[in-house]
């Protein structure tokens, strides 16, 4: 599976040298920037010239905002094409696991993205709630 990032500003390409930080460097993961003064022609060709290099593999792209253009342009190419899925809400903890479940090669586009669905709640954690639930845990002992 071939994954594109792609989000308004420098986003994905910093969200690609974050995870390539953590990971070392992903061959499968490119970032695609949308920047001010562009539109949904110009960022589908971006798109496109990722695309038409990827044969016969499916494609998750990750955007940041649902209905942004980022997420519109690849909805556009993801209604044409089956190998085509589209995540909003892009973040580190989402792009890790993701990267993880791709290490799997049984795991197909849709059991990625169920995964990341079932455990989307787990990307935004309050550390004040993980240290009351913690002291609560040791209180019931």
């Amino acid at each position: 599976m071939q994954i594109i990032i792609a989000a308004h500003g420098f986003l994905a390409k910093e969200l690609l040298t974050s995870v390539e930080m953590i990971c070392g460097k992903q061959i499968n993961v490119h970032a695609v920037e949308f920047l001010s003064g562009e539109n949904t022609d110009i960022l589908q060709q971006k798109y496109s010239e990722y695309i038409k290099n990827i044969s016969n593999k499916e494609i998750l792209f990750l955007v940041d905002l649902f209905g942004g253009t980022p997420y519109n342009a690849a909805s556009a190419i993801a209604i044409k094409n089956s190998r085509v899925e589209v995540l909003t809400g892009v973040s580190l903890p989402m792009l890790l696991e993701i990267l993880m479940l791709n290490q799997n090669e049984e795991m197909t586009i849709e059991d990625i993205v169920k995964s990341v669905n079932e455990n989307k709640n787990n990307y935004v954690r309050s550390a004040r709630q993980v240290l009351r639930e913690i002291t609560n845990d040791e209180e019931e002992l």
